[in-house]
This record gives C-alpha cells, sequence and structure tokens, in this order.
C-alpha cells in the first residue's frame, strides 16, 4: 500500500524528532541542576532566607507589602534592578519603575511578582529557563541565573 511505502521515510524522521526532544530534554534537566547549585550557593553566600517554589524561583520578601496583591494576570507597575550572580547589573528601571502585564515578561515574574503585595518589596532568584534560556537576550548570556531587586509600586 501507499502508506507501507511511505513509512520507511516517515519513520527515521519521527525517531530523529523523538530523539532530539530527548536531548533537549536531557540538556534541560543538566541546565536546571546546574542552576539550582548556583542558586543555592547565592543564597547561601548572601545569608538569604529564600523560599523555594518547586518551579526552580527562589524568592525573598524584604517587606510583604500592605496594599492589594497582584497575580499571574495583573497589570502592576514595579521598580527594578536585574544583575548576574556576579553582580553585575544588566538592567535596571528608574525609580518610578515600568508597567507591564504580567503575561507579557519572563516567567519568573509572572510567578514571583505576585508573592509581594502592593507597597512590598523583595528579591527574585530565577533559573535560567524562568529567565532568558539557552538563547540569553542582549547583554544576558544564554543558561545565566538571574537576581531581581524588586518593589511591586502599584496593582492596576
Amino acid at each position: 500500500s501507499d502508506l507501507n511505502k511511505h513509512m520507511k521515510y516517515i519513520l527515521p524522521v519521527v525517531l530523529f524528532a523523538l530523539l532530539a526532544l530527548s536531548c533537549s530534554k536531557k540538556e534541560a534537566e543538566k541546565q536546571a541542576a546546574k542552576d539550582e547549585v548556583t542558586l543555592q550557593d547565592y543564597i547561601s553566600a548572601h545569608n538569604l532566607n529564600a523560599t523555594a517554589t518547586g518551579s526552580g524561583l527562589y524568592y525573598v520578601i524584604e517587606a510583604p507589602g500592605t496594599g492589594p496583591g497582584c497575580n499571574s494576570n495583573s497589570t502592576v507597575t514595579v521598580a527594578y534592578t536585574g544583575y548576574l550572580t556576579n553582580g553585575e547589573v544588566f538592567d535596571q528601571s528608574d525609580p518610578t519603575g515600568a508597567t507591564f502585564n504580567l503575561q507579557q515578561v519572563i516567567q519568573g515574574w509572572t510567578e514571583g511578582i505576585p508573592y509581594v503585595k502592593e507597597g512590598g518589596s523583595g528579591k527574585l532568584l530565577l533559573p535560567s529557563a524562568l529567565g532568558y534560556g539557552p538563547q540569553g537576550s542582549g547583554p544576558i548570556p544564554g543558561n545565566t541565573v538571574l537576581i531581581f531587586d524588586i518593589v511591586l509600586l502599584d496593582v492596576l
């Protein structure tokens, strides 16, 4: 039948795709393990009382805030400083902050910012998978752990 004729071409393509998927999953798991060591070392070196969320994200609440909370779909204004584990700053808002919807930012922010209420501040420690992943972005190399100091100025 026609199907049998095409199977000899389709099967190798399917097997190759599955193999590639398996390899990329293994790479992601290896990177997650490396990031976890980097995060633990950073937390220890800076004597942080960080909470793990289970996704790889850690957060530290410096001031919980007294205003309304937000969720992963909220639009918020956040003042922030983003830096690498060596302390090098790669991005910073001005003191009036930046306004955005939490669905339009990196995954670590979508997950982490709702742990703080309006007026609160804290630190988000992101494994690379919740930041810019293996591709990186601008000055941020691929597979880089990111640290953010955040102040939730406004929940809109």
